[in-house]
């Protein structure tokens, strides 16, 4: 794995901006050259700003004719060498399901913001909505590892941007930018800049061009891409294939190379897993929440402290692979979980298949408004009480 570039830049500045726009700025700040796209509420905006913001930093805007062609056109341009993105919302993410697979078994790095918005089918696009959680991991077929980072406010996003793409050029892998319609519309005083930032180098491929195999990996388990230009033979593939990068259905050579696509996530976990615990270390009720509903479960930790109920909150930033042993230490000393989430409870699905032996209750609203902290701190009192 290469070491990051590291560069200072210019000294902080405060700007109004909505989560979107975070995004796009810290897509170009991360180095991003290439956007295709399809216009979708609610993450619009996004395209909007890079369609100005990317040929004037010497890259590629283009709108597709669907989703399905963005997602397609985003693998090409990052096999062509350089940094890509797409940002999408619910239906458009299940259009680009497909293809995002295959850029998880072709190993094809790359970035996709999902805006998530209510459903299913077209659903609620102007409410928030946080039911995409098992489709960002499990959305296309087959066994496949996932980076899925869910950022919680707009400097947040901005510096979950420019990790998207570290992680993605690092891991050879396509990372998963996803959070929810408030968080990506409401605008908040950002400060950017002011701070070391690290921008990831792809690895790019060395040595006698006769030797080449695309997908033969070293110590880190992530095999070293081609430059465009540069001579080495390549063949990529949505087949299971070799270390050649040709199609093959020998076991062992299958079980090999799908083993290695899981290991290199498992092997680089400490640049993958973020997260944030707040007030866990006496507790009695941990909150775990994303998005808006983690913003909204903060201010429910307050108001039950100052009424003496010991509540924390643990906000997985790296949604998946979820950091478990971080959930396992906020919560050892937790009587219950409580789970609020705009869905019917997929990430308390995920929560009590990591704590079994602890009482989990979900607070779930799907009616496309997003979940108070007075519905959170009640619910956590009374959790409370019970254990």
């Amino acid at each position: 794995m290469n070491a990051p570039d590291r560069h200072v830049p210019k000294a902080a500045a405060a700007k109004l901006l909505s989560g979107n726009a975070a995004c796009a700025q810290g897509a170009i700040d991360a180095g991003c050259k290439f956007f295709a796209g399809y216009p979708i509420t609610p993450s619009s905006e996004i395209a909007e700003r890079l369609s100005t913001m990317l040929p004037a930093a010497g890259g590629v805007f283009i709108q597709m004719e669907d989703e399905i062609a963005a997602m397609a056109a985003v693998v090409g341009a990052s096999m062509g060498g350089v940094k890509s993105l797409t940002a999408t919302s619910g239906p458009g993410f299940s259009l680009k399901q497909e293809n995002i697979g295959y850029a998880a078994g072709a190993e094809i790095p790359c970035v996709i913001v999902n805006v998530m918005r209510g459903g299913p089918s077209t659903g609620m696009p102007t409410r928030p909505s946080q039911a995409d959680i098992f489709q960002t991991r499990y959305g296309s077929h087959g066994d496949y590892p996932m980076i899925v980072l869910a950022p919680a406010s707009a400097r947040e996003i901005y510096d979950e941007t420019i990790r998207a793409f570290d992680l993605a050029e690092l891991c050879r892998t396509p990372v998963i930018l996803l959070y929810d319609q408030v968080i990506a519309q409401s605008s908040e005083t950002v400060t950017l800049g002011g701070r070391t930032s690290v921008h990831a180098t792809r690895k790019w491929a060395s040595g006698p061009r006769e030797a080449y195999k695309p997908y033969a990996a070293d110590a880190d388990l992530v095999p070293p891409m081609p430059r465009p230009g540069d001579g080495y033979r390549t063949h990529t593939t949505g087949l299971t294939h070799s270390e050649t990068g040709f199609p093959s259905q020998d076991p062992e050579t299958v079980t090999r190379n799908l083993g290695r696509l899981y290991g290199k996530l498992d092997r680089h976990r400490d640049l993958i897993d973020s997260y944030e615990a707040v007030r866990c270390e006496d507790v009695e009720v941990v909150i775990v929440a994303i998005g808006i509903s983690a913003r909204a479960a903060r201010r429910a930790v307050d108001a039950c402290r100052a009424e003496g109920k010991k509540v924390g909150l643990f906000r997985p930033v790296t949604l998946w692979p979820f950091p478990e042993i971080a959930l396992r230490e906020a919560t050892k000393n937790a009587k219950a979980i409580l789970v609020p989430e705009l869905n019917i409870g997929q990430l308390r699905l995920e929560i009590e298949r990591q704590l079994r032996d602890r009482r989990v209750e979900g607070l779930h609203l799907i009616s496309g408004e997003p979940i108070t902290p007075a519905q959170i701190a009640a619910a956590a009192t009374k959790l409370a009480s019970e254990v």
